[in-house]
C-alpha cells in the first residue's frame, strides 16, 4: 500500500539569521497569473498618487542679503558651499548643510555681475559695475586680520559676466569686449569682438575647454575658440537670449533662455534649426542651468516660477513656486543631482529638491528596490489616461493659470490666422515654418 505524504526541507523556507528575507516560493508561469496586468496597473496608479501626496520640493531658504541677489556660483569641489552676490556689492559664501553664511565681504560698489571659483577652490574672483576684478581667498582671514582682496584689477571696459575654464588657469570676461585672462597676469592675454554691442553673459564649454559662447545685446549668440584669432560662428535670434548653458555630457549641445518666454536647445553642428523648443513660462526666461547628468535642466523666469525640463521634451515635468518668491534672477543645479538653488530679487536663496517626492536620507535596500519597481511600473503605464493626467497635473497660482490660458488662446489665434491666410493665398505664398526655425533670424560663420 502506497501512502502519499508531504515532505519539506526546512532549508527551503527557513532563514539562516533574523536579518535575512523570508524565502517565498514563486511560480512565474503566466498561465497561473491571469490578473497580473490589472494588478500592476493598480500598483502604478497608487505609485503616481503617492508621488503627488509626498511632493514637497521646498527645503528651506538662506536669508541675510539686504538687497536683491544678482548672481549664484557653484563650488567646484564642495557640494555644501555656494557663493552669491547682491545688487549692493556684497558677496557671501554659504554652507548649505548648516544653512549658514560662512563668509561675507563687501566686494564692489554697486551691482555684483559675476562670481567664479578657481579650479583648486582656494580663491574666487568677483566682478562688478565698478569695472574691477577682485580675487579673494575662500577661507576667511584669521582673528584680527583684515578681509582684503588678494589682487585687484581695474578694467578699461565694463564687465558684465565671467566664466572660469574648468581645465586651465584661464578665465574670460565679457562686456564691451570679450577678454581672456590668466590669473597670474593683470592684463588680458586676448581680446575678441564681433560687432559693437556689449555682451552680458559668457560661458566656457564644460567638455571642450577652448570653446566659449557669448550672449550680446544685439540678440546674437557668438562662439569663440581661444586658440584662434577671430570668432567662429554667430547666430542672431528674433529676441534676446538672457543666458546660455552648455550640456555637461555633450560638448555640442547648449540651451538658451530667451526673452520670448521660451527656451531653445541647439546643436552646434547644425544651428539652422533648434533641437527642441521648451514652452511653459509666461514671462521672460532669465536663467538656465543643466543637471550633471545632461538629461535635464532648470530654468528661472520673471513669472516667479522654476521649471524643470527634460532635454528632448517640449513641456516641463515640474514647476516650483511659493507665495513670497518674486522674480527669479539665477538658478543652479547641484553637482550631486539632488538639489536646485534659486535666487530672487526679494533677497532670498531657496533650496529645492530636484525630484519633488524623492525621499532624502539613507534608504534601506528593500526601499531602493521598491522605488525602482514603482518607477518601472510608472514608465510602463505612463500613456494610460488616468495615470498621465495625475502625473502631469500641477496646482499653480491663479495668475499663472490665467496667463497660461491666455497665452494658449493667443497661440491658437495666430495658428488660425496663418491657416486662413494660407487657404486664401496662392499655393506656396505662405509656407509652413517650423516652430524650431522661427526664432532664428540669421546665421554667420
Amino acid at each position: 500500500m502506497k501512502v502519499k505524504i508531504l515532505s519539506r526541507n526546512p532549508d527551503d523556507y527557513l532563514r539562516e539569521t533574523k536579518r535575512d528575507i523570508h524565502k517565498v516560493p514563486r511560480n512565474f508561469n503566466p498561465a497561473l497569473h491571469p490578473f497580473e496586468a490589472p494588478r500592476e496597473y493598480v500598483r502604478a496608479l497608487n505609485a503616481v498618487k503617492l508621488d503627488r501626496v509626498f511632493a514637497k520640493p521646498f527645503l528651506g531658504s538662506l536669508d541675510g542679503h539686504v538687497e536683491g541677489i544678482s548672481v549664484l556660483c557653484k563650488h567646484p569641489k564642495s557640494l555644501s558651499i555656494t557663493g552669491s552676490g547682491s545688487f549692493d556689492g556684497e558677496v557671501r559664501l554659504w554652507n548649505l548643510a548648516k544653512r549658514k553664511c560662512i563668509r561675507q565681504v563687501q566686494a564692489h560698489d554697486g551691482y555684483v555681475r559675476g562670481i567664479a571659483f578657481t579650479n583648486d577652490s582656494l580663491r574666487f574672483i568677483t566682478i562688478g559695475d565698478d569695472k574691477t576684478l577682485k580675487t579673494w581667498n575662500t577661507e576667511p582671514p584669521g582673528l584680527g586680520g583684515k578681509d582684503l582682496p588678494i589682487n585687484t584689477i581695474i578694467s578699461k571696459t565694463l564687465l558684465n559676466g565671467i566664466s572660469y575654464n574648468n581645465k586651465t588657469s584661464q578665465f574670460a570676461t565679457c562686456g564691451e569686449v570679450c577678454q581672456l585672462w590668466e590669473e597670474s597676469r593683470n592684463e588680458p592675454i586676448r581680446s575678441f569682438q564681433w560687432g559693437a554691442d556689449s555682451a552680458y553673459h559668457i560661458a566656457f564649454n564644460l567638455v571642450e575647454p577652448h570653446l566659449l559662447v557669448i550672449c550680446a545685446n544685439d540678440r546674437s549668440v557668438t562662439f569663440y575658440d581661444t586658440r584662434e584669432v577671430g570668432p567662429v560662428r554667430k547666430m542672431i535670434l528674433a529676441m534676446r537670449s538672457n543666458q546660455v548653458a552648455w550640456n555637461p555630457m555633450e560638448a555640442f549641445t547648449y540651451t538658451l533662455a530667451n526673452e520670448d518666454y521660451n527656451l531653445y536647445t541647439f546643436d552646434t553642428r547644425k544651428m539652422a534649426i533648434a533641437v527642441a523648443k521648451h514652452k511653459g513660462h509666461i514671462s521672460a526666461v532669465i536663467s538656465v542651468d543643466y543637471a550633471p547628468t545632461g538629461l535635464e535642466f532648470v530654468s528661472g523666469s520673471y513669472d516667479r516660477t522654476l521649471r524643470i525640463y527634460q532635454v528632448n521634451k517640449t513641456f516641463s515635468r515640474d514647476v516650483y513656486h511659493t507665495k513670497r518668491m518674486q522674480r527669479i534672477t539665477n538658478v543652479l543645479w547641484s553637482l550631486d543631482d539632488k538639489y536646485i538653488l534659486s535666487a530672487s530679487d526679494e533677497m532670498n536663496i531657496r533650496l529645492w529638491k530636484t525630484r519633488s517626492s524623492e525621499k532624502l536620507g539613507i534608504l534601506l535596500p528593500r526601499e531602493k528596490a521598491n522605488f525602482r519597481y514603482q518607477e518601472a511600473l510608472k514608465k510602463k503605464f505612463e500613456a494610460f489616461p488616468q495615470i498621465r493626467s495625475i502625473s502631469k497635473y500641477r496646482h499653480v497660482p491663479k495668475y499663472l493659470h490665467r496667463a497660461t490660458e491666455q497665452h494658449r488662446q493667443m497661440f491658437l489665434k495666430e495658428k488660425r490666422k496663418e491657416a486662413n491666410r494660407r487657404a486664401h493665398s496662392k499655393p506656396g505664398t505662405v509656407p509652413y515654418v517650423s516652430e524650431k526655425k522661427e526664432p532664428i533670424v540669421e546665421e554667420d560663420s
